[in-house]
């Protein structure tokens, strides 16, 4: 690859990263938007979770969990934290 080649990636790679980070700083901004129900606020939270993993994918090559992975880690989390609220009502 050859110096020009380099550059044009390396220009693609930071118009990507600049896309992700209007895009993040969008959801971020929509989270705190009221009166549209759980449902929305978790896709949003979801989408914010996939754009920060699209951030480590850029710039840590090999360090990205797939989109399978990814999910099931979200999962996962979501399933602590319900149990963790139903402890908490239990014990009120």
């Amino acid at each position: 690859m050859n110096s020009d080649d380099l550059t044009k990636i390396e220009s693609q790679r930071q118009a990507l990263l600049d896309q992700l980070t209007t895009a993040e700083s969008a959801l971020k901004s929509g989270l705190h938007t009221h009166g549209f129900g759980s449902t929305t606020r978790s896709h949003m939270e979801r989408a914010l979770a996939h754009i920060q993993e699209a951030y480590v994918a850029i710039n840590e090559v090999n360090r990205a969990r797939t989109v399978q992975q990814l999910v099931n880690d979200l999962v996962r989390v979501q399933q602590v934290m319900d149990e963790a609220t139903r402890g908490k009502s239990q014990r009120i």
